[in-house]
């Protein structure tokens, strides 16, 4: 079919090149009018009916149907190159802005380095007259935050005027070079980049700096900005005590603000600020803050016993509007959150710039971005969920964890027997009400209250995506379905059935049901169904399936300085908009090394041995450790009745010991430096790294394999390997998955299982008689035989062997290894 040609388009007429002749045909604007008529009506060219409209439209009857439909698919071309036009001058006015914003940081660029150089020259004349402080004086004058006294702050002349100073001082950081910024690592700006991002480099506390470009209006921005804890997860309060207008088209309000504290290790922070919102000359919006100092600031003491008092240096947003619609967004926080507060070991989370960049800066700038997204209709809704539904789940999610690792006592949280000697913190809230709404139906105010287990600990050598992904894909590794069932019984009827009263055993399916995910794919939603079958027969015909809401964030690798975490809470499976949350889950915060760092081993708990204060000085025998560290916080929440209060937390507190048993295998495998024991710190004799390494050459051939992939190989071998401590009833520690196979099992329960459950009495009296054998020349071989798996079945084999397991010391004996060849159920 020849290609049909349009010169031009208006309502007056049409020209159209005939199909059979070539020549052109002249529509009139009566058959133009009749024919855009049947087009908005039927758009579609397959259309029963297009062809009777058509045919019901006398003044259409004089033109060929072939021309008729040359002329809809014209019509559609035109359409197309409309919208295709109006795209391509949307992108094009976006990048010119972004054009313009890196010409304008360009700029900020070649200024910063002329101060540079005009500073390097200076002290170069001065070195030998003025001294090293007043030389630091003069380069930090820019940067750091005068003392404002309550006198000042007292009246509105006052506040202005400290206004004015906060203004100036911000935008010198937004588009000046009062800080000395340096690209944000693992940021790199580019076409698919969300925007520029900064750190700053040697200045007074930690400073972070974003701009980018964003289709909404100036003012809707500001709107967003400002209300905070909708964005920033860490924000637990933010109230304005006091507005008033600056008298210059602004507003000054006096802000107090209550951060969420990450760890279980270190109190929370709050902020005292003063926050003006201005329009400058040029049409540009600016939100700026700073903290409001002296004795006694801010609400009363009592309201903030369990914060410690942190400062706000100038920091804010400049939102510039665009030609053509959007803007361009400057952020900046600057903060100082007192580092000298929290043990040493978790300094680096209160004094890197990088950590404020990626817990404040870039989530901001991502959140509007989304926002914009969701209103110019780019995101596709899920499961029929609006996206702002689905931001509401995540958010009261993650407030609901942090709550639960916070604990305080505003919110009705009380410590439980807590001598501070305890790894595993025990704390309740007799008052807790999982309502979210008016409507009864939907909250749940439990009789006892909830009581909630939480303990962090410091792995080294682990990378935080590579650990909650393997948590959010195994869950069956470090899961108990039990105490899942539990929960989710309790959340959905109401009842405080104790585990174990409804025997249930967990299929091993896992489903993973994704709702819906941010713009740059930094945090997943998803529903997870865990399905089960009941072990009674009464019951045999009854769903036992297991549903959580759950947020994984921090997955990618290339995220320098996430944090990473697992939060989860039982959902029934047609969950309301307005449900009830009982969060848990891992939060893992990224430390950044330093050279003075204390010498540790993979996994250490923090909470009885760390102490506030000035840095100490290393135990004898530690050396420097330059190996990546990160902080993991665990917090499992559960609803309980006043008579099981005592039950249910001894089966918390083992729950939660279990499941950092099984975080800490787990850490070992995955870690990339610590699967080796000629890389970084040797294990200690008690720790289960050690029965990973010394099997022996007769297993894995180990001479000839690297340290992860010794590692792999023992997971993945063929026979079944089982170790097993040396205490007076031997319990079993590790298995490789061809072990928790043979036995039925998984590696959480594994360390329920005995080992003269798995041998009948022959094999048990060959390993005795054996015994003595394998203690002297560290290995036995067994001949073949019948084990017993923990689901009653019986296994055989056609030899086994029997392992002595040295400690790193090679002189302690640390556990006996069992390899089972050829192994089958019977």
């Amino acid at each position: 079919m020849a290609m049909a040609m349009t010169h031009h388009h208006n309502r007056e007429s049409s020209i159209d090149k005939h199909l059979d002749t070539g020549k052109y045909v002249r529509y009139t604007a009566e058959q133009v009018e009749a024919l855009e008529r049947v087009y908005a009506e039927c758009p579609k060219p397959s259309s029963l009916r297009r062809q009777q409209l058509i045919r019901e439209c006398p003044i259409l009857s004089n033109i060929e149907p072939k021309q008729i439909k040359v002329w809809f698919q014209n019509r559609r071309c035109r359409e197309k190159q409309r919208k295709e036009a109006s795209r391509l001058q949307t992108v094009n006015r976006k990048l010119t802005a972004m054009n313009k914003l890196l010409m304008e940081e360009n700029d900020r660029l070649q200024k910063q380095v002329s101060q540079l150089v005009c500073e390097n020259g200076y002290m170069r004349q001065q070195l030998h007259t003025v001294n090293a402080s007043a030389t630091d004086a003069s380069c930090d004058s820019a940067v750091t935050t005068p003392q404002h006294s309550l006198r000042n702050a007292n009246n509105p002349a006052g506040l202005l005027s400290i206004a004015e100073e906060t203004l100036a001082e911000f935008l010198s950081k937004a588009t000046g070079t009062a800080v000395n910024w340096v690209q944000m690592p693992g940021m790199k700006p580019g076409p698919d980049s969300v925007g520029i991002f900064a750190i700053s480099q040697s200045c007074s506390g930690m400073a972070a700096r974003a701009c980018g470009l964003v289709s909404l209006e100036p003012t809707k921005i500001a709107e967003i900005l400002k209300d905070r804890p909708s964005w920033f997860r860490d924000c637990r309060k933010l109230e304005v005590f006091t507005m008033f207008p600056a008298g210059n088209g602004g507003t000054i309000e006096l802000v107090y603000t209550q951060m969420f504290a990450p760890t279980t290790l270190a109190p929370a922070r709050d902020f005292w600020t003063l926050r003006y919102t201005t329009t400058l000359e040029n049409g540009s919006l600016v939100v700026c803050e700073r903290s409001l100092s002296g004795s006694g600031a801010g609400p009363s003491v009592a309201s903030a016993a369990q914060f410690v008092r942190a400062e706000v240096l100038p920091s804010g947003y400049l939102i510039r509007p665009c030609e053509g619609g959007g803007s361009i967004i400057h952020i900046v926080d600057h903060l100082n959150l007192e580092a000298w507060s929290v043990p040493e070991v978790l300094r680096p989370l209160y004094e890197s710039s990088g950590v404020i960049a990626q817990k404040m800066t870039i989530p901001a700038l991502r959140y509007v971005r989304q926002i914009a997204q969701e209103t110019s209709g780019e995101v596709v809704y899920s499961l029929g969920r609006q996206p702002a539904v689905l931001r509401t789940f995540s958010q009261r999610l993650s407030r609901g964890f942090n709550e639960a690792i916070n604990g305080f006592n505003e919110d009705g949280w009380s410590i439980m027997n807590c001598d501070g000697t305890e790894d595993v913190i025990i704390a309740i809230n007799s008052g807790k009400s999982l309502s979210n709404s008016s409507n009864l139906t939907t909250g749940l105010s439990f009789l006892g209250g909830v009581l909630c287990a939480k303990a962090s600990m410091l792995l080294q050598n682990v990378p935080p995506a590579v650990l909650v992904r393997f948590l959010r894909e195994h869950r069956l590794e470090w899961a108990d379905f039990n105490v899942d069932a539990y929960s989710a019984a309790s959340l959905k009827a109401g009842t405080y059935a104790y585990p174990g009263m409804r025997p249930t055993s967990f299929t091993g399916s896992q489903i993973i049901m994704p709702l819906g995910q941010t713009v740059e794919h930094e945090e997943l939603l998803e529903v997870i169904r865990l399905e089960g079958q009941s072990l009674t027969q009464e019951d045999a015909f009854l769903s036992r399936d297991i549903h959580l809401l759950q947020i994984c964030s921090g997955i990618d690798d290339n995220a320098v300085g996430a944090c990473s975490e697992l939060v989860f809470a039982p959902i029934d499976e047609m969950f309301p908009d307005d449900a009830a949350f009982l969060p848990s889950g891992f939060r893992i915060i990224p430390l950044e090394s330093k050279p003075d760092s204390l010498a540790t081993n993979r996994t250490l708990d923090l909470t009885s041995s760390l102490e506030v204060g000035p840095a100490t000085s290393q135990a004898a025998g530690d050396s420097p450790s330059q190996n990546a560290r990160s902080v993991l916080t665990i917090a499992f929440q559960f609803p309980f009745d006043t008579n099981l209060q005592d039950n249910v937390a001894t089966m918390a507190r083992q729950y939660v010991r279990s499941v950092i048993s099984s975080v800490q295998r787990v850490a070992m495998a995955i870690s990339p430096c610590g699967s080796s024991p000629t890389i970084g710190p040797k294990p200690s004799p008690g720790s289960p790294e050690a029965l990973t390494f010394h099997l022996g050459e007769e297993l894995l051939k180990s001479e000839s394999l690297g340290g992860d992939s010794v590692l792999k190989n023992l997971w993945q071998h063929q026979d079944a390997i089982l170790c097993c401590s040396l205490k007076s009833v031997p319990v079993f520690i590790f298995a490789n998955q061809a072990g928790l196979d043979m036995l039925e099992t998984t590696l959480v329960a594994l360390q329920d299982i005995t080992l003269d459950k798995i041998f009948d009495e022959s094999g048990r009296k060959a390993l005795c008689s054996d015994f003595t054998k394998l203690m002297q020349q560290g290995f036995t071989h067994l001949l073949a035989g019948v084990c017993m798996s923990t689901m009653g079945r019986h296994v055989s084999y056609e030899q086994a062997v029997a392992w002595k397991v040295l400690a790193a010391d090679a002189n302690t004996v640390h556990c006996l290894a069992f390899s089972f060849i050829n192994w089958s159920f019977v």
